[in-house]
């Protein structure tokens, strides 16, 4: 069976297909937006042509949705030209097009407020300073060389807790970044009453205020149409399809990735590739025939780029309450959970997160894939996407670990987050690998081993952030 379920993934995969329909027709899936809906619904066509059973989607309440209606942003002043940009998510509009003069403004504290009161209606204010734009140095194509994979292969000791923030890396020629939450607007009772926020591409923004430097006025001329979508019906879902196991088909097992996007790009490699992956290794699984002892469950989250949101939920209606750790039934019946959300290269190996018991198992379904590039258990626990959720609540769940190319350099959370960034040969191994996981968990005769239950989150802060 491991030898057909190969032969499907690597001679007749159907990923890069799935991608495209994910980022080109259907990106950006911004949470709330009609596009995630859209997209779901392809999915969940696809998942019954493919024979999946119990399609649906779980929702989950998140607040307003929104989605861009029109945008564009010119210089006018000093000279014409087109500014690279885009609004914030839940930015408000300016109700047509508007010209306005362009003044910058020096806030670090809150009675440096008073010097502007009165005098910045009607402008477009720059609120930051310029920031320096560094050419581009050191490791720009992010590959598991000898060096890193010595480096993953081991936990290094914490440093202290310290305050600050983490900076990020990369500067891109008309590329911008703009990270949770700063760049969010409100989704409750006060979404839509806030300025209209846009965020520049580093270069334009730092012309504009080289430009008032010289004490010449700067004119922009920028129209923001948007639209907010009330919640009648609750706006945050995940998408969830199986194949039924047979004689241990009360336990499960679960793939799963982030199926929204910021909305700077087409979401490509954050994360249509992670969910055309698990899409992929669903419809390997049924096209070779497998019957697995436990179910094979996937799970598409919707909400993962405003703080696990979807995943959380999941976790909350089905296995635990992490607040105060009261297991519900199906706690117990979870197998392991297996998730990818780093971009679009191929799979390395896993990140044992912690759950060092795993270890030998991983190597024993490792060693039929060494011929693929899967080498690599990584001891220590990562954070920052989904399976994050349900290691919360003492669950058996790793992030593959893979190849991230130029998901830090370029794609992350940019305007360059487009299918052309994505890599054919890395994304059929990739769905391939998570087809083999899935395959080998539901046919173990054991579940995979846990960690220690973790204590109650309640009073620790917020889980998953």
């Amino acid at each position: 069976m491991l030898g057909r379920i190969r032969d499907e993934g690597l001679s007749r995969s159907q990923v890069m297909d799935h991608i495209s329909w994910l980022s080109d027709v259907y990106g950006p899936r911004l949470t709330g937006s009609p596009a995630i809906q859209q997209a779901s619904e392809w999915a969940m066509k696809r998942f019954r042509e493919w024979g999946l059973a119990s399609v649906h989607q779980e929702r989950w309440s998140f607040g307003k949705g929104w989605s861009l209606v029109r945008f564009s942003a010119h210089l006018v002043e000093p000279q014409v030209q087109p500014i690279i940009a885009f609004p914030h998510e839940w930015s408000s509009g300016t109700k047509g097009p508007v010209t306005a003069d362009v003044v910058r403004v020096r806030i670090a504290s809150e009675a440096d407020f008073a010097a502007y009161h009165g005098k910045l209606a009607g402008k477009i204010v720059l609120t930051q300073p310029a920031r320096r734009v560094r050419m581009l140095e050191g490791p720009i194509i992010l590959r598991m060389d000898d060096k890193a994979t010595a480096e993953a292969e081991t936990t290094p000791v914490p440093e202290p807790p310290a305050g600050g923030g983490r900076v990020g890396r990369g500067n891109d020629a008309a590329a911008f970044r703009q990270k949770f939450p700063s760049g969010s607007g409100p989704r409750d009772a006060n979404a839509g009453r806030n300025p209209p926020e846009i965020t520049l591409a580093v270069e334009h923004y730092n012309r504009m205020m080289r430009v008032l430097d010289k004490g010449v006025p700067v004119t922009v001329e920028i129209d923001v149409q948007t639209k907010f979508y009330d919640e009648a019906t609750p706006n945050g879902f995940n998408t969830i399809a199986e194949i039924p196991g047979g004689d241990l088909a009360s336990e499960v097992v679960m793939l799963g990735a982030h199926f929204d996007s910021h909305p700077y790009a087409t979401g490509a490699t954050d994360n249509a590739t992670g969910s055309a992956a698990m899409m992929e290794a669903m419809r390997i699984l049924k096209a070779v025939g497998a019957e697995p002892r436990r179910t094979i469950r996937i799970g598409l989250w919707g909400g993962e780029e405003q703080g696990l949101l979807g995943s959380r939920a999941y976790v909350r209606d089905h296995f635990a309450d992490v607040d105060t750790m009261a297991l519900k039934p199906e706690h117990a019946k979870l197998a392991a959970y297996f998730n990818s959300d780093n971009g679009t290269g191929r799979v390395r190996g896993v990140w044992l997160q912690g759950n060092l018991a795993a270890r030998p198992i991983f190597e024993q379904w490792m060693a039929p894939l060494r011929d693929l590039g899967v080498t690599i258990l990584g001891p220590r626990s990562v954070a920052a996407t989904d399976h994050v959720s349900f290691d919360n609540a003492g669950l058996p769940a790793f992030q593959f670990l893979v190849d991230r190319l130029e998901y830090n350099a370029r794609t992350h959370h940019s305007n360059m987050d487009t299918f052309d960034r994505v890599q054919r040969e890395d994304m059929v191994q990739q769905a391939t690998v998570a087809a083999v996981f899935a395959y080998d968990a539901a046919m173990r005769d054991e579940k995979l081993p846990r960690k220690a239950l973790p204590a109650p989150q309640r009073g620790r802060g917020t889980a998953g952030q």
